[in-house]
């Protein structure tokens, strides 16, 4: 008997509005309390929001203000800045 392939999930990033695999993204997400932060799980509770993981296009992000409006709230630098480390770190492993 043939082995069923897993469904791997898609996304849309929010920047560019390409539908890529969920690991292939990083996921910001807005909590009940408003809080913004970035989740490299993928699993926290609340409001998210997925940009692909390519410093061009959290550079668009930051300079559109796409997250703002797909998140209903002010996005601080931070949140950008962290984004940024993270596509870094994730750079220097591959």
């Amino acid at each position: 008997m043939a082995r069923k392939k897993r469904k791997i999930p898609q996304r849309k990033c929010v920047v560019t509005n390409e539908m890529k695999p969920k690991k292939e993204l990083i996921r910001i997400v807005r909590n009940k309390e408003g809080e913004v932060f970035v989740d490299p799980t993928g699993k926290k509770n609340g409001r998210g929001a997925y940009v692909s993981n390519d410093l061009a296009v959290i550079e668009k992000a930051e300079t559109t203000g796409i997250l703002n409006r797909q998140l209903n709230t002010e996005i601080e630098s931070s949140i950008y800045e962290e984004l940024k480390e993270f596509v870094k770190g994730n750079a220097d492993e591959g």
